[in-house]
């Protein structure tokens, strides 16, 4: 064990009580922190000074970040904590509803809820759901109308849950199923009726002596798609894509649910191949795998390039039967449009169905303004909201129906308007 030498500090070290519950807070948030990262971030704090904000916020991020994953989390706790005077009111707002009028109009930012609720720790959260009693007046309320609180839990942003209920919707996601109808074939199989096997029934008369007493049928052979799902890993995508790729988890580990493979890529500014890992049992194994090689995680975003990659070294070994493809991004890229518009050209004709999911659709106000988006729009056979365990549900729904578009028809009108 380390020996540690004993800190300067002054008789009421306030500055290390506060610096033990920031850490408390980021435990209660998910983040795993014991003792000895706490007195690290003292013992660093101490030693990089407290005269600047900046300065004082990577240090500690130093101390108690130590996955991607972690940082949006750090950020909005580090924020309600620290930096803004009126924490306690905004810590407030993430836990109640908004009521207009009384609550500032602003949107919920990632990950506030998680931590205004790991810095309130239940303390002033109010249970709105169940009216007041007063003077012991039993008030009897028809609940008979309302959602259960599992639906709400499938309508709700994955961005803007809390620790308890991303835990729930993974729970819920374990369960959920992706079927997909069989395809059916050139080859064909003997069937009790369907078409003349004319060569089996030939050779079945050449044993009776040229006599054909009987005739053979046959009837195509069926056969299940892969699945090649393609996974934005960048900054704005993170928490969706580890919604999403806990789905997928379930998806290609579930026995008899229709696909032949499940094929996985993340991408941010590389591609990386993660489908093996999807193979291990136990989810947190392999997301923790997947994070582990994919060292894009919460970067920037260069969907063309990464599509480029997949298309000339993945394509023909993963594609090569007519798979079904997920991309689930938002689209929202930087580089070239039109070499971006190629590369989607050339995915979606190598790809049975191609299938864009993107979150920026839950908002009612979404237009295709982005030039990424308006470059990627016409290269797609459906565009569908990928946010909540509703919108996944939808798509397990349609996925097997070759008409359905989503809202593609209808924001491709808005792009040549």
């Amino acid at each position: 064990m380390p020996e540690y030498a004993p800190l300067n500090l002054p008789d009421e070290p306030k500055l290390a009580g506060n610096i033990t519950h920031f850490a408390r807070a980021l435990r209660r948030a998910g983040i795993p922190i014991g003792p000895g990262r706490i007195i690290d971030a003292i013992r660093a704090v101490e030693a990089a000074g407290f005269t600047q904000k900046r300065d004082f916020y990577w240090t500690l991020h130093a101390c108690f970040v130590s996955k991607p994953e972690q940082r949006t989390v750090f950020a909005q706790i580090f924020r309600l904590y620290w930096r803004d005077p009126r924490y306690l009111e905004h810590m407030m707002a993430a836990m109640l509803p908004a009521v207009r009028g009384v609550q500032e109009d602003r949107g919920a930012h990632a990950a506030e809820k998680r931590a205004a609720e790991a810095l309130l720790d239940g303390a002033g959260a109010l249970d709105v759901d169940e009216p007041e009693q007063e003077d012991g007046t039993e008030i009897e309320v028809d609940a008979s109308l309302t959602m259960s609180a599992e639906e709400k839990l499938k309508t709700l942003d994955f961005e803007q849950m809390s620790t308890a209920e991303m835990a729930q919707a993974k729970a819920m996601l374990a369960r959920m199923r992706l079927p997909v109808d069989p395809v059916p074939t050139r080859r064909s199989k003997a069937a009790g009726m369907g078409r003349i096997d004319s060569a089996r029934t030939l050779r079945a008369a050449m044993r009776q002596g040229g006599e054909l007493h009987d005739l053979k049928w046959k009837t195509p052979r069926a056969r299940y798609p892969n699945l090649v799902v393609l996974c934005d890993i960048s900054g704005s995508m993170s928490q969706y894509s580890r919604a999403v790729l806990h789905f997928l988890h379930a998806v290609s580990n579930a026995k008899g649910a229709g696909w032949a493979r499940v094929h996985a890529f993340t991408f941010g500014t590389r591609l990386t191949n993660i489908s093996r890992h999807l193979d291990q049992r136990d989810v947190d194994a392999a997301l923790k795998a997947a994070g582990a090689e994919a060292q894009d995680w919460e970067g920037g975003t260069r969907i063309g390039v990464c599509l480029e990659t997949f298309n000339r070294d993945w394509s023909r070994r993963v594609m090569g039967q007519g798979a079904v493809v997920l991309l689930i991004t938002d689209g929202l890229d930087r580089d070239d449009p039109d070499a971006l518009a190629k590369q989607m050209e050339r995915l979606h004709l190598s790809s049975r169905r191609l299938i864009w999911i993107n979150p920026l659709l839950r908002w009612d106000e979404f237009a295709p303004k982005a030039r990424g988006i308006a470059a990627m729009l016409p290269h797609v056979d459906s565009f569908r909201a990928g946010h909540s365990i509703a919108s996944l549900e939808e798509l397990a729904a349609v996925i097997s129906k070759r008409d359905d578009v989503g809202d593609r028809d209808r924001l491709l009108r808005q792009v040549a308007s």
